[in-house]
């Protein structure tokens, strides 16, 4: 995915302050942050949403370890945060690339509006 913004990050080819990566995830700070904490961590491959994910591969694996320790270096493993993932346009999603949205250090509402 050549135009693909969160691929590009992802090669290196748009600067971005990367928190964490590993084997299938990269992890960077959003730049439009709606809380304290707010890491971006996307598939090293093209996904378009979670609906197009194949469940056999290692990518969830990779979030959730992904999630795990950057928690844990932001400080907001104890207190509690939210992953949040927009799948579709309803849903929000504004970049047509899998992505979950690690938020905490601060108080979070239900529902979130």
């Amino acid at each position: 995915m050549t135009e693909c913004i969160f691929c590009k990050i992802v090669n290196k080819e748009i600067p971005s302050e990367i928190v964490y990566e590993n084997d299938q995830v990269v992890a960077f700070k959003d730049i439009n942050p709606v809380a304290p904490v707010h890491i971006l961590i996307v598939p090293k491959v093209h996904v378009k949403s979670i609906m197009e994910l194949d469940t056999s591969s290692n990518i969830l694996n990779g979030v959730a370890e992904a999630i795990q320790k950057i928690a844990k270096d932001q400080n907001i493993a104890c207190e509690g945060f939210r992953v949040v993932n927009n799948c579709g346009t309803l849903a929000g999603q504004s970049v047509d690339h899998l992505h979950f949205h690690l938020l905490g250090g601060r108080a979070m509402q239900w529902p979130p509006g």
